[in-house]
């Protein structure tokens, strides 16, 4: 006597396949508009540590005067944290309305991720997060620059950091699939680093002042041998151009060195 057995009953298997990687998935699909608004503000919050960095180096010390600090955060929070459709204008400020927000930056329920601006968007300076734009400087790790930059009137603050840190609302609490951002406090930071005391004249003359030192430029010594120098080249027909090399450059007047061109290569 024969006995067959049957297949097991497979129905029903790619059903609940489906369920199990639903239970991954879904969440996965629901937080990507989440995670792209994240990365929106993320990418906001370097271009602004970037602004405040470029605007010190049109406004500082060394070349006028600082932009003040509440000024510089205001500016922050009105052009990079608010409506993008908004027009930039002196001295404007934003609120906390809804006019003034991005319309995208906000969670499923329809809440904002910033909730005040004053408060949750922070401009500051420096490793140490200082109030202050003198605050934003980081010497070299020797925290020495070469020896007689002071007779150059050359500066050695080292360089200029600009923070600006975001804090976001937490997502509403109570849904599985919003979890683990529902606790989460993320704050998003930035920092742009610059030079702004490069070591550089505005113009020649300037530079050429601050070599007129005979201590840093044993050269200048020279100077009034220059008329004889003239005389001999002179005298020489232009032969003995190594007699020029004595004195060194006039910054800016590069005519001892045009090249001269022959009259009977001219022809």
């Amino acid at each position: 006597m024969k006995v067959v057995l049957g297949k097991p009953s497979q129905r029903g298997q790619a059903l609940i396949e489906f369920l199990v990687a639903s239970l991954v998935l879904i969440p996965l699909f629901l937080l990507l508009p989440m995670i792209g608004k994240y990365q929106d503000i993320s990418h906001a919050t370097l271009m602004a540590s970037r602004y405040v960095a470029f605007d010190a180096m049109v406004r500082n010390d060394s070349v006028n005067s600082w932009k003040p600090e509440a000024q510089v955060a205001q500016e922050v929070r009105r052009r990079f944290f608010g409506d993008s459709q908004t027009p930039i204008k002196t001295d404007d400020t934003g609120g906390d309305v809804t006019a003034d927000r991005n319309m995208l930056w906000v969670d499923p329920t329809g809440k904002p991720l910033i909730e005040k601006f004053d408060r949750d968007v922070i401009v500051t300076f420096g490793p140490g997060n200082g109030a202050a734009h003198v605050n934003g400087f980081t010497a070299a790790h020797d925290h020495q620059a070469f020896q007689g930059h002071s007779r150059f009137d050359l500066p050695a603050r080292g360089i200029y950091n600009a923070n600006v840190t975001v804090s976001l609302a937490n997502l509403p609490s109570g849904l599985t699939f919003l979890e683990p951002f529902n606790t989460l406090n993320l704050t998003v930071s930035r920092t742009t680093a610059v030079l702004l005391d490069p070591w550089a004249g505005r113009n020649p003359n300037e530079v050429q002042t601050k070599l007129d030192n005979i201590l840093d430029n044993p050269a200048v010594a020279l100077a009034p041998m220059d008329p004889l120098l003239d005389l001999a080249v002179q005298a020489l027909d232009g032969r003995l151009l190594t007699l020029g090399d004595i004195r060194g450059p006039k910054l800016g007047k590069l005519q001892f060195w045009a090249d001269v061109v022959q009259p009977d290569r001219l022809r």
